[in-house]
């Protein structure tokens, strides 16, 4: 655990800060990386991308990739983690683009999603420009291992976004496949984030599995904190609706344990609001009432800080240092987002 404890003696939140100040002078590259690799004589592409790309966001998965390459000893002498971590970037927005109009969503970052601006076609084009993007970055680096694993952790991705879909509205899908989507559609990107930044950094062994495991369990524990939220959370905070997830049927973990922990007629409503996407005006609050009722949601919070403990655990083979405990600070900033 890394609480860090003012001069006062009270707790400072957990932040991603320490993180950030660290790696500032990689994350402004990759900032610059990205504005020049959006450009393009079409004029639409630059303009969709960049209004969800520049719409903010902790950019925590290239941030990943450059803190990994440092804490394996990258000496910044090349440009290689920057280029893959605007590549990392790229293959998020992508699949924020296409999940957007997926989902029908209207709300990402506080801000109109793409689709709700300029409907569902471009946004969809505009993210196969940036998965070509991120390609041609890949390339660039030269390295064929580094190019199997994000390629890999791009199928991943969609096949956990397709697993979803699947089992979207069917209120009897077990935990184990909910994970295995979640595993898919965020925490592979996660791990592959972080995983190449070891690789560039030349750490081929032991090195490059902790920061694959770290990304890994960060990946899910972000998640399970996201779907808790949804309906938990304040929207003003989240930067997005609060309660799509129940509006659009998807199975998330606090359902789940609702549903396996309520009664007849509790399944009963399940069914109707979640399978058969009959829902009335109060339903959304009742569903919060019975999530309360059964612990699903502090249950959910109590799985992330699980998965929380295991990135944890995998830096352990590090040397104690700054970027080490401002690791361990970024998995506490993703569980206390709760709060």
């Amino acid at each position: 655990m890394t609480n860090v404890v003012p001069l006062d003696g009270r707790r400072r939140a957990p932040s991603l800060d320490p993180l950030l100040a660290l790696c500032a002078d990689d994350m402004a590259r990759v900032d610059r990386e990205i504005l020049a690799r959006l450009r393009s004589p079409v004029g639409l592409i630059p303009e969709v991308a960049t209004h969800l790309v520049g719409a903010g966001g902790k950019r925590m998965r290239p941030l990943l990739t450059v803190a990994a390459a440092r804490l394996c000893g990258h000496n910044g002498g090349d440009d290689k983690p920057v280029r893959l971590a605007t590549c990392v970037e790229f293959i998020h927005s992508a699949t924020l683009l296409h999940d957007d109009v997926v989902d029908e969503s209207a709300l990402r970052r506080g801000k109109a999603t793409a689709n709700a601006v300029w409907g569902d076609k471009a946004p969809v084009l505009v993210g196969d420009f940036l998965f070509t993007r991120a390609f041609e970055l890949m390339v660039e680096v030269g390295s064929l291992e580094i190019l199997g694993v994000l390629s890999k952790a791009s199928s991943t991705i969609a096949e956990g976004e397709v697993l979803q879909l699947v089992t979207q509205r069917n209120v009897s899908t077990p935990e184990a496949t909910y994970l295995e989507v979640i595993k898919g559609k965020t925490a592979r990107l996660f791990a592959a984030a972080a995983e190449v930044g070891a690789m560039v950094a030349g750490k081929t062994g032991a090195e490059r599995v902790a920061l694959e495991s770290y990304g890994e369990s960060l990946g899910i524990a972000f998640q399970l904190v996201d779907d808790a939220l949804d309906y938990s959370g304040r929207e003003a905070r989240l930067g997005k609706t609060v309660g799509d997830d129940f509006r659009e049927g998807k199975i998330t973990l606090p359902l789940i344990l609702a549903f396996l922990r309520g009664g007849n007629v509790e399944r009963e409503f399940w069914r109707r609001t979640i399978e058969r996407l009959e829902q009335r005006d109060g339903d959304l609050a009742h569903a919060q009432e019975l999530l309360e009722r059964h612990g699903a949601i502090a249950d959910t919070f109590e799985r992330a800080r699980h998965y929380g403990a295991v990135a944890r655990d995998a830096l352990g083979l590090f040397p104690d240092s700054p970027l080490k405990a401002a690791l361990c600070e970024a998995v506490e900033f993703t569980i206390d987002r709760a709060h």
